[in-house]
């Protein structure tokens, strides 16, 4: 292959680094996208929940397709950060380098002296979730095995929290039915645990379930689960109602509880583990959140699954503005004091729930990834895809104006093939990307259970 004039670095490889390589493969500009894993899905296949196995395996393939194009080379298992330096990156002399490595660690949760606990008796929805869709896989030796207990408490309000909600409803009432003789895999479940419960004659009271609950500090009509714009009074109406909607809807079908305007203000620990947290209610004045004094009260669980956001896993070198990057501008999000570098997605937007707006280019990523795609109709899903396509087409195009710019010199060319080269013997990508994903596939749950 002859050099070309110009060659782009792209971390990662899922919805946005894909569609980013797509769009500078469009416009004859080949970039190189450097995953972690083996295989560049990201939350489409750790974040996103098992049961959406048909998106999840729809936007597999898109990915695949982008980065099959003869002007995306893979290499896989490179992680920046601790395989290849921020620095050692930026002096490599690649035309632009564009960070689309997602939003993976969790928001912490804001009680003072809570984190020695994680573990004993808190929960994180990342891992979490990560556990959840793996631990069916013959092998799988997770960090941490959730045991999945009765009671437990979520604090959070978006669509992962529902997930995390869902998780814990399954789980409790298949065991529960097997133990009494009954085979309901969790694809059954997730049409609607209530309908299977239904059938059977049976209750959550009969199981002995109580059920986990789920606090937001906020009204259910606040809760951000439906993407609606509201800049009318009668906007914000319809999107309230549809909130509501959808809440009632997740909780008809599987019985979880709800326990909105109420936040955690201090942890309850017994024999070094969290075993509760003090709740204290609230009501929104002026559209902010105000505790209500005297209204403290202990609420205790065997655990609790903090769902409250994600934010980018911050590397050396690069310049952070609190849990996000730092950029320079909003029409490139150039990093701060580096050339040629750019962020896409959660690593500046520090969000890695569906947006209620993508009012620009860098809001791309992860939408699909948090369930309001899997749950919306195909032709609003296929709406938000061509929404996703095009900004993150115009972040591309104003980010080549600067690429061409830049064009890579032939010793750089050269020292950047070797380091491929040697990336790609350390992993055993042979280069065949299909024959790769088909190698790596995960075992699904679908391969081992009948009639989901």
């Amino acid at each position: 292959m002859n050099q070309p004039s110009h060659l782009v670095a792209i971390f990662g490889g899922a919805v946005s680094g894909s569609e980013a390589a797509h769009q500078l493969s469009a416009r004859g500009i080949p970039s190189i996208v450097f995953d972690q894993n083996p295989l560049p899905y990201g939350k489409i296949e750790d974040g996103l929940p098992k049961w959406h196995s048909r998106l999840r395996d729809k936007e597999i393939r898109r990915i695949g397709e982008k980065l099959s194009h003869p002007l995306v080379t893979f290499v896989p298992q490179v992680k920046l950060g601790k395989d290849i330096s921020f620095e050692e990156l930026v002096n490599l002399g690649f035309s632009a380098v564009l960070l689309a490595t997602g939003a993976w660690h969790d928001r912490p949760l804001a009680i003072d002296g809570i984190a020695p606990y994680l573990g004993k008796g808190l929960i994180y929805q990342n891992p979490f979730i990560y556990w959840y869709n793996h631990k069916h896989e013959p092998g799988f030796a997770g960090i941490n095995d959730y045991a999945i207990e009765d009671g437990a408490a979520i604090i959070g309000g978006g669509l992962a929290s529902l997930d995390v909600a869902k998780v814990i409803m399954f789980e409790l009432v298949e065991k529960a039915l097997r133990e009494r003789g009954h085979d309901f895999n969790m694809f059954k479940l997730d049409r609607s645990i209530s309908k299977v419960l239904d059938s059977l004659g049976l209750t959550l009271e009969d199981l002995g379930i109580e059920g986990c609950t789920l606090y937001y500090r906020r009204r259910v009509k606040d809760m951000p689960l439906s993407p609606l714009r509201a800049t009318t009074p009668e906007e914000k109406l319809k999107a309230e109602a549809t909130r509501e909607k959808i809440l009632n809807n997740y909780q008809s079908k599987y019985l979880f509880n709800m326990a909105p305007n109420h936040m955690p203000v201090e942890k309850i620990v017994e024999d070094d583990r969290l075993v509760g947290l003090v709740m204290q209610e609230t009501q929104i004045v002026d559209g902010r959140v105000k505790p209500i004094e005297g209204s403290e009260k202990k609420v205790r669980f065997p655990y609790v699954v903090s769902s409250i956001g994600s934010i980018p896993e911050l590397i050396p070198g690069i310049p952070a503005q609190g849990q996000t990057y730092q950029i320079e501008d909003e029409v490139f999000c150039r990093i701060k004091g580096i050339d040629h570098v750019f962020a896409l997605g959660n690593a500046v937007t520090g969000r890695g729930n569906i947006k209620e707006s993508m009012v620009h280019g860098r809001e791309i990523t992860q939408n699909i990834s948090e369930g309001f795609l899997a749950d919306a109709g195909k032709e609003e899903n296929e709406q938000k895809r061509q929404e996703i396509q095009e900004r993150i087409s115009k972040s591309i195009s104003t980010i080549a104006e600067d690429i061409r710019s830049n064009p890579v010199q032939s010793s750089d060319y050269l020292a950047i093939q070797e380091k491929i080269k040697s990336f790609r013997a350390m992993s055993g990508y042979h280069g065949d990307f299909a024959r790769w994903a088909e190698e790596k596939r995960p075992v699904r749950l679908e391969d081992l259970v009948d009639g989901h």
